[in-house]
């Protein structure tokens, strides 16, 4: 009953992982703002069927004077920012953009925050290529975020600003680094695991943009939103903290690609092509996370394994193919 009428408001949510956290405010009863800066053809939000049962607003997070006057006019008490450019090969052809939504966009949405009365908890999304590289894994909360490619610069600065506002004006924000999150709905086919999926649907080879041997971390969207409700309604404990949301379960990319064709009952059909000999420069070798912090601090632990979410993911987009292409 925590979320029964309170307001929220969600940036990014037309996107991946801000829709499935719409989606759990809404069926939790809360009252719900959603900002959209572009009107795309088909996004999670819609194919969730959830743009009824909101509030959507068009515009930019790095819009100041719009992020006070939702924050103001529609007496916002809780805040998910997800909004950001999320794509790390977008980022590494134009680095300007996505600085300016993910470093811009952050501190104006947070120094609206700041300065308005009804806001009471704030979530932000960093990301685990806020670490960079580390020679230690899995990354833990208390590692330097050192990312030095833009994607994870952005991140870094992305973390850094929040920690800032928590400690220097005592601004109720907590910090999430999520692994990389997967699930139904997810429209940027771009990404391994649902660009994997329609390959296979459409009786194609899957391809795999690297030499297949980067190793890295995914959890299920419905998880990753369990988690960021969760920091909200402890806002009080989570304050000026970052924490990890992992799976425990890192991959090789040739792996995960093989473990989908093989759930989907094609191993023999359809083998992978590996499109690379060497490895992608500006990529990171192996991202993986630790999540006992949180575990610890407020019981949460992913609730869906990989070959499980994986199940589930497939089902999802042999169900919606038609809403895809």
């Amino acid at each position: 009953m925590f979320w029964k009428n309170r307001t929220a408001f969600v940036t990014g949510a037309t996107g991946f992982v801000g829709a499935h956290i719409v989606r759990f405010l809404v069926e939790r009863g809360a009252r719900v703002v959603c900002l959209q800066r572009d009107a795309v053809r088909t996004n999670p939000l819609d194919v969730f069927d959830l743009r009824s049962r909101v509030t959507v607003i068009q515009g930019a997070v790095e819009d100041y004077t719009l992020m006070a006057r939702i924050l103001n006019e529609y007496e916002i008490e809780a805040v998910f920012h997800l909004a950001a450019q999320a794509l790390v090969g977008a980022a590494n052809r134009s680095p300007l953009s996505t600085f300016e939504s993910n470093i811009r966009g952050t501190y104006c949405l947070l120094e609206a925050c700041r300065v308005n009365e009804t806001v009471k908890r704030i979530v932000v999304a960093s990301s685990d290529k806020a670490y960079g590289s580390h020679k230690v894994l899995p990354y833990r909360e208390d590692f330097a975020l050192q990312g030095l490619f833009p994607y994870d610069v952005s991140k870094t600065c992305t973390d850094l600003i929040s920690q800032s506002f928590a400690h220097s004006y005592d601004l109720p924000v907590t910090v999430t680094r999520s692994a990389n999150i997967y699930g139904p709905g997810d429209m940027n086919l771009s990404r391994i695991i649902p660009g994997t999926i329609l390959s296979v649907l459409q009786n194609e080879r899957p391809i795999i943009r690297s030499d297949g041997t980067p190793v890295r971390d995914f959890i299920f969207a419905a998880d990753v939103a369990e988690a960021y409700l969760l920091l909200a309604e402890n806002i009080a404990e989570a304050k000026g903290e970052a924490f990890n949301f992992g799976s425990g379960e890192p991959v090789q990319m040739l792996e995960l690609v093989t473990r989908i064709v093989r759930l989907m009952g094609k191993e023999t059909e359809l083998e992978p092509i590996v499109m690379l000999k060497t490895k992608i420069e500006r990529e990171i070798d192996a991202q993986y996370l630790g999540s006992e912090k949180i575990h610890k601090k407020f019981g949460w632990k992913p609730a869906t394994s990989l070959d499980e979410g994986l199940r589930k993911t497939i089902d999802w987009y042999q169900n919606n193919i038609n809403q895809i292409i």
